[in-house]
């Protein structure tokens, strides 16, 4: 047996799913629907401002560490046109190599060994990680379907003196649940009554459909003690660029900023003075984005049904769950490393972002929709195949 080098942290970790399921999509010419990347490009506009920069040699040597001016006066006026919210471009805001190490830099920096982080179960699955790297306890707490609401009592229930932080995501991976303006109130009323600190991962602000997006920092006492993380991969299509960033207190960006700059130290210097071009975009381009993937939804939702699937649609992000069983399987994993070679199409199971899934997450996997309309409606072709073998084995090919 080979012997891991691997520290005891992140002994169950493992290889990403995500690699694993990219991977099986390119070996087999399968449809990529497991990892969420969208297949075109954003705005020309964008990309052209990008070019520009590096061609006018802005950000090609290391941008100031908390990010370049133009970003973060783009973002500070980002938050106050959408939510009202006023920040400091030079203390209360700060640039990341993407959402991710905006979540890893803040958990480094608030975390003592011990400490106690309570989410929202299932969990995108880089918040297990970041939260055993920087010494902490993840403590799950299960939304469950059909609609994946969070349950308050057991929330409270699962605070105890240990307690540090709450780290919420809404718009939520992978279920798109949107939590709600009496949902956040009850969380804020907790967070207070307990002093919790709260880490809010928002970087689907933008990708809801008919429900409202409510950033938890902007209830009652919630300012002082929220970290709000953003993204530009996802709102406009250029997930590769990884620029991120986090908003919030002086003190408490100033503690992420610490531990930040013993990881990337700086990223994306060309890329950051695009991005602040982008979140200038009038708003027909956020609805536009919105109209679009509800329609590229419905279209995939449909398909899923049709094929045998139980649907779970989702109010936001562009992720959608759907329930196995009805196709006589039992095992989100199987079916997952089964499914290019049944029909040619990739998801992601919905086990990876449990702690201990239990047999109600087994039969759940993941889709996304960020595809073009082409791409979806031929996945749905494949994914029909599905629909006359229910009961045939896992791994026995359905299509030619």
């Amino acid at each position: 047996m080979p012997i891991s080098h691997v520290n005891s942290r992140l002994a169950q970790a493992g290889t990403s799913i995500f690699a694993e399921m990219s991977t099986l999509a390119a070996e087999t010419g399968s449809i990529n629907l497991g990892q969420g990347f969208p297949d075109t490009d954003g705005p020309a506009e964008i990309a052209r401002a990008a070019a520009d920069a590096i061609l006018d040699g802005r950000g090609n040597q290391y941008p100031p560490g908390p990010g370049v001016p133009e970003l973060r006066e783009s973002i500070t006026h980002h938050q106050k046109r959408f939510y009202g919210i006023d920040l400091d471009p030079d203390s209360e805001v700060l640039v990341t190599a993407g959402a991710t190490e905006a979540i890893a830099a803040s958990l480094l920096a608030l975390l003592e060994p011990g400490d106690e982080v309570i989410a929202f179960e299932p969990t995108y699955d880089s918040y297990a990680a970041c939260i055993a790297m920087a010494g902490g306890t993840h403590v799950p707490v299960t939304l469950h379907p059909p609609a994946f609401r969070p349950d308050l009592e057991a929330l409270r229930a699962a605070v105890t003196p240990r307690t540090r932080i709450l780290l919420l995501n809404s718009p939520h991976n992978p279920t798109g649940m949107v939590l709600t303006r009496e949902e956040l109130a009850s969380i804020a009323e907790l967070a207070a009554e307990r002093d919790l600190l709260v880490i809010s991962d928002e970087v689907y602000e933008h990708l809801v459909f008919g429900v409202e997006h409510v950033p938890v920092s902007t209830l009652p006492g919630m300012r002082e003690r929220t970290l709000t993380i953003g993204s530009g991969g996802k709102t406009f299509s250029f997930t590769g660029w990884k620029v991120g960033w986090v908003t919030g207190p002086a003190a408490l960006v100033s503690a992420v900023r610490t531990a930040k700059q013993f990881l990337t130290y700086v990223s994306s210097g060309p890329f950051q003075y695009a991005m602040a071009e982008a979140l200038k975009l009038p708003d027909s381009y956020f609805g536009d984005l919105q109209q679009d993937l509800l329609l590229k939804r419905d279209l995939l939702a449909d398909g899923l049904r049709a094929a045998g699937f139980v649907v779970y649609p989702p109010d936001g992000t562009y992720f959608i769950t759907a329930g196995i069983r009805g196709l006589g399987d039992e095992d989100g994993l199987d079916f997952c490393r089964a499914l290019p070679g049944r029909c040619g199409v990739a998801a992601i199971p919905n086990q990876v972002f449990y702690r201990d899934p239990g047999a109600q997450a087994l039969g759940l996997v993941r889709f996304t929709f960020c595809k073009k309309t082409g791409v979806l409606t031929e996945a749905v072709e494949r994914l029909g195949s599905l629909a006359g073998a229910v009961g045939a084995p896992a791994g026995a090919r359905t299509t030619a």
